[in-house]
């Protein structure tokens, strides 16, 4: 026979040292599937809050339909502020002109504020009502609102 051979053990079970192992072992699988659970329930969280900005942006956009074009632009104007202050801080809201124009434009990623119709929202507010749609303007915010990522 071979010698080499012959001073092999049989299998055996693990001694009273390997339950400290398996036990830290445990503990690791456990923490893990507690902190993948914590990363999914937080992800379904902040999904859940983007959609919520879409759906009350929307929900108020249809609120001031019903109001008098004047009003419905200030409202809109007003809108855009709070959507604008909650997707990109208050910094981002405060700002005034064509900064603004460009902070929308940037926000909703379109030109639609400082090139299109939109600009009677940035600086029309404050002058004598002229050839705007209404309509139009209402279809394009709504259309800006539903893009917002959720």
């Amino acid at each position: 026979m071979n010698p080499d051979l012959s001073a092999l053990r049989g299998l055996h079970l693990p001694s009273t040292g390997g339950n400290v192992v398996q036990g830290e072992l445990v503990a690791a699988i456990a923490l893990g599937f507690a902190a993948a659970l914590i990363v999914g329930l937080a992800r379904v969280m902040w999904l859940r809050a983007q959609t919520t900005i879409r759906r009350a942006a929307l929900n108020e956009l249809r609120r001031v339909r019903s109001l008098d074009p004047d009003s419905k632009l200030t409202a809109q104007a007003r809108l855009l502020r709070r959507v604008v202050r909650t997707l990109a801080g208050d910094e981002a809201a405060t700002t005034r002109g064509t900064a603004w124009a460009g902070t929308l434009d940037r926000t909703f990623a379109t030109d639609f504020f400082s090139r299109g119709a939109g600009q009677i929202l940035v600086e029309g507010l404050y002058r004598r009502p002229g050839a705007t749609d209404p309509a139009a303007i209402e279809a394009e915010l709504a259309r800006l609102f539903s893009r917002i990522k959720g």
